[in-house]
């Protein structure tokens, strides 16, 4: 790799942190509390990533305006909830070798790392808090600021932020959203086996690469910067 600044920029839930449980829990209690029939576990997982507006309107397409609010507005509440009865962010664990794969990145002062993410700022800065993550991140995108996944502009921001060649970052994530997002910003993609999406689905959506341990992504990383796809 050449000494040219790097970006690499990594999605939150399903790929840095296992919050599968808060996330599923949070949305069956939105749907249950308007007397709606709660999703399945498996259609919630399938639209994890898409920020919580897009997520109902996936999850039940044709609900109102007030309906498809009182839902997100009904979900951000069990999630606080169930989050502070669990302990916290703290109680959310790290995928295992997430932290040892974030110091070894961190320890190249070429390579700069960031978020881009489907959660809220106030949701982010939680886990960032809860884990000490924030000092590895230059830049950090949330959906309260940018339109949902698969639109490119959270990328497109970290860019404008680092001053990066899109030929020279990579965006790493578990969903289809993520693969896309990445493509359409003209990213190399690492798509992660351990998240929410199947491997199939990572690799229909253009992932360039699927890795199943983070010990793994090191390699996907310097084989995308150096062209090898």
């Amino acid at each position: 790799m050449s000494t040219a600044l790097k970006l690499v920029v990594f999605d939150m839930d399903g790929t840095l942190i296992d919050s599968q449980a808060l996330i599923l829990f949070a949305m069956r209690a939105a749907f249950v509390s308007h007397d709606l029939e709660p999703p399945s576990d498996a259609e919630t997982l399938s639209i994890v990533g898409l920020s919580l507006p897009r997520a109902i309107e996936e999850l039940r397409p044709g609900l109102s305006q007030a309906a498809n609010a009182a839902l997100v507005d009904g979900y951000k509440t069990a999630f606080v909830a169930q989050r502070a009865a669990s302990g916290g962010e703290a109680s959310v664990p790290l995928y295992p070798g997430i932290r040892a794969l974030l110091d070894r990145l961190a320890q190249d002062e070429t390579m700069l790392l960031g978020v881009a993410t489907g959660k809220a700022r106030r949701g982010l800065d939680h886990v960032y808090a809860a884990h000490d993550l924030e000092r590895y991140f230059v830049t950090s995108q949330t959906a309260d600021f940018h339109p949902s996944k698969p639109h490119p502009a959270m990328l497109e921001h970290c860019l404008a932020e680092t001053g990066v060649d899109p030929r020279d970052a990579v965006m790493i994530g578990d969903t289809s959203f993520d693969m896309e997002m990445g493509r359409a910003a003209g990213f190399g993609t690492v798509g992660v086996s351990w998240g929410y999406h199947p491997v199939r689905r990572l690799e229909d959506a253009g992932a360039h690469h699927v890795v199943h341990r983070a010990e793994e992504i090191d390699a996907a990383i310097s084989k995308l910067l150096e062209g090898v796809t």
